[in-house]
């Protein structure tokens, strides 16, 4: 009994520490729910493999000049939109767009 006890706190303590770890924050439910979609272009993993992704030539986030882009260049891009990447400014608020940004950073590991 003693035992089984010990197994079951050691799990919780293990689910607790590496719980935070795999929590995602408000940028990724803005980013895969929210409009404007995000992930209806750039796909869910960020890897632009959609058709729209396709059809409308969007990189992955894990493209080079996209790990390259700053912070700053992709919140204008999001709020002032860029090529075919309509604006979001009237949809998103600031801190929302950052909060994307962070989740992007994510799926670029």
């Amino acid at each position: 009994m003693i035992q089984g006890f010990r197994t079951a706190s050691i799990i919780l303590l293990a689910a607790s520490i590496a719980g935070p770890a795999f929590a995602q924050g408000p940028g990724a439910d803005i980013y895969k729910t929210a409009s404007p979609k995000c992930a209806m272009c750039h796909g869910a993993d960020g890897l632009a493999a959609t058709p729209v992704a396709k059809s409308m030539k969007v990189l992955s986030f894990k493209d080079p000049a996209m790990i390259k882009a700053s912070d700053e260049q992709f919140f204008a891009s999001t709020k002032n939109g860029k090529g075919k990447m309509p604006a979001y400014a009237a949809k998103l608020t600031d801190a929302q767009i950052k909060d994307v940004i962070s989740y992007i950073r994510t799926l670029q590991k």
